[in-house]
């Protein structure tokens, strides 16, 4: 099975969630950079792949005519994390710490650019403490350049450390107010419960893209803040934009395989998801794709499908190679699997991110698993922040209401209020609870 990168908190969780480093934007580029140094791994496309390889090529070609040039090293290694970053493939990874390695020898002193780059190469394998100590230390050096702001911005959400981030992202605003800055700043805004604002800040992000792989990704994100509203209408529009910008843009494709499940018509929103999970076999789209399917009678009926098998194996997968979890994974065990094992896999998760994603996917693994007591500390958590998601007040919901608490009730209503199609699979399952 080919090593995909990981989305710690996946993005558009079927509840309607934002990932984490996986899908927080695009890259930056410092304008006195030598090449565009890339920021927080997110989405890509066939055709950003193409733009990727080529700008790789060009990158080793540099370091063969030039090998003692720490720069073109330091360059080098930001052309393969864009190349793990736009083929959702962590092997270009390896090669980027190679490449790190051989900059660092050349010029371990005032060497910015790799510094950058061991904290985006750190961030994309989940190690954020470090990510943060090379943003940081990038961010004394050049204080008035943005690329280690925005490595810092990135680790200090995975980390929890909201307030931190938030002020990362306003410096990285100041300096360069582009679509990577503006899609940080509404990742922050969506989290803080300011899902107006959120939306500005997307919509300055789309006309400030400068790639085609910039406005496809805002664009989707603009799908997304409209989906996790319940504007179905509006959800369709933005994924159709980006689309159009980037076809077969996967994270607009599972965008729009959502809005035709909402609309009634989820046997062609399975055989989207099938075509999807096909080419890129992220565990978000699996899941998605599982829990439509259990919905529908008919099918659910059948078995085990393709996409639970995909997912039972990268379960496996992770329990095995000790490295970062998806907490799409661990939702699945907890629903579909056994949640033992989802809640060994959250805590493992949870000693390296405290985002609220990874709260939530751990209350809910908890709950799953009779823990009700300590899951419920855990949705607590989840809602620190005041992220009106429909997903996790469903949680909350069902925790409080298999505890006997009195809030249960209201928690449920207002995720359906939120988002009444927040999943087809959870969604009967909140109504019921109103009524019991």
């Amino acid at each position: 099975m080919r090593r995909l990168i990981t989305a710690v908190g996946g993005a558009a969780v079927v509840g309607g969630c934002v990932a984490g480093l996986l899908y927080l934007g695009p890259a930056t580029e410092s304008p006195t950079a030598t090449a565009p140094a890339a920021g927080a791994p997110a989405a890509g496309t066939p055709a950003a792949g193409a733009a990727g390889t080529g700008a790789l090529d060009t990158a080793r070609k540099r370091t063969k005519a030039y090998p003692r040039d720490p720069v073109g090293w330091a360059s080098l290694a930001r052309a393969e994390i864009e190349q793990a970053r736009t083929t959702l493939d962590a092997a270009p990874l390896e090669a980027a710490d190679r490449a790190l390695s051989r900059s660092l020898a050349l010029d371990g002193t005032r060497n910015y650019a790799a510094v950058v780059g061991r904290g985006q190469l750190a961030n994309a394998r989940h190690q954020f403490t470090r990510g943060r100590e090379h943003g940081l230390r990038a961010t004394r050096m050049a204080p008035d350049r943005p690329d280690g702001y925005a490595v810092l911005a990135d680790a200090e959400i995975q980390l929890g450390h909201y307030p931190a981030a938030r002020a990362a992202v306003q410096r990285l605003l100041d300096l360069a107010p582009g679509s990577a800055a503006y899609a940080r700043a509404a990742y922050d805004l969506e989290t803080n419960g300011r899902p107006t604002d959120a939306g500005i800040a997307l919509k300055r992000a789309v006309d400030s893209a400068s790639t085609s792989g910039e406005r496809a990704f805002a664009q989707t994100r603009s799908g997304d803040l409209a989906w996790s509203r319940g504007e179905l209408d509006r959800a369709a529009a933005y994924y159709r934009d980006a689309l159009d910008t980037e076809p077969e843009y996967p994270f607009a494709v599972a965008g729009t395989a959502r809005v035709l499940a909402a609309r009634g018509e989820p046997g062609k929103a399975l055989d989207a998801y099938e075509r999807l999970t096909e080419r890129t076999p992220l565990p978000q789209f699996l899941l998605e794709a599982v829990e439509l399917r259990a919905s529908m009678s008919k099918a659910g009926d059948a078995g085990p499908g393709a996409a639970e098998a995909a997912l039972s194996a990268q379960v496996r997968l992770s329990r095995a190679d000790g490295g970062p979890v998806d907490p799409h994974l661990a939702l699945f065990a907890a629903d579909h699997g056994d949640p033992a094992v989802a809640v060994e896999l959250m805590r493992r998760e949870w000693a390296h991110t405290r985002s609220v994603i990874t709260a939530d996917a751990l209350a809910w693994a908890l709950h799953r698993d009779g823990r009700g007591g300590e899951a419920l500390k855990y949705a607590r958590w989840a809602a620190s922040t005041g992220w009106d998601n429909a997903l996790f007040r469903y949680h909350r919901g069902a925790i409080e209401a298999a505890l006997g608490l009195p809030g249960a009730r209201r928690q449920l209503r207002e995720a359906l209020e939120t988002n009444p199609h927040f999943s087809p699979y959870h969604a009967v399952r909140a109504r019921e609870l109103t009524r019991e």
